[in-house]
């Protein structure tokens, strides 16, 4: 497979159930712990008893796509969801502006790449790199500009730093690096064309 194969698509309520089977898939585990909410809060979610943390995501996340907020998009291998890209404006992401390696480099608006969801049997397949180009597709519709948080380590990546991505994909991509705060975390943009 190459990314050229692959399509891709918004997330939509009528797509939610792709984002889960793909979420829910072997070796997923973070991501249906998380359901892209980390970021999105400044702290940690209330959690009713009898509940889990990963029910109160799913949830907020899913009243988000519902309610019609711009979440990200998947890329799809025929009719299966294969990847997923959390990506928006600045703004929907409360923790970054706490965080000492993501805070904001300026007041420019800008729409951060925050989270890669690779489903396991695709690793390695260009599934990535085909995400971030839809990515950069679509700011260049919107006419914004992208930023991003890439691990710049060499050798291969830790798990837990996956979802942010490596420096190179961002490089290959055409952006260039406005701040460093730690040495292997880049701030990385790419302004529209």
């Amino acid at each position: 497979m190459t990314a050229q194969l692959l399509r891709t698509a918004a997330l939509t309520p009528e797509t939610w159930s792709d984002l889960e089977d793909l979420f829910r898939a072997r070796g997923c585990a973070q991501a249906r712990t998380c359901w892209c909410m980390y970021y999105r809060r400044s702290g940690e979610p209330v959690v009713p008893p009898g509940q889990r943390k990963a029910d109160v995501n799913r949830d907020a996340f899913q009243a988000l796509v519902d309610a019609g907020v711009f979440t990200g998009i998947l890329a799809y291998e025929g009719s299966q969801a294969v990847g997923w890209l959390s990506f928006g404006p600045r703004e929907d992401y409360a923790k970054l502006a706490r965080s000492p390696v993501m805070k904001p480099v300026d007041e420019q608006p800008v729409w951060s790449v925050i989270c890669f969801v690779v489903r396991p049997t695709h690793r390695g397949r260009g599934v990535a790199r085909a995400l971030l180009a839809a990515a950069m597709q679509e700011a260049h519709r919107r006419g914004v500009t992208l930023e991003a948080y890439p691990v710049d380590k060499p050798g291969p990546l830790e798990d837990d730093n996956l979802w942010f991505g490596p420096a190179s994909l961002y490089t290959e991509a055409g952006f260039t690096e406005v701040a460093r705060r730690k040495p292997e975390r880049p701030v990385v943009r790419l302004k529209p064309v």
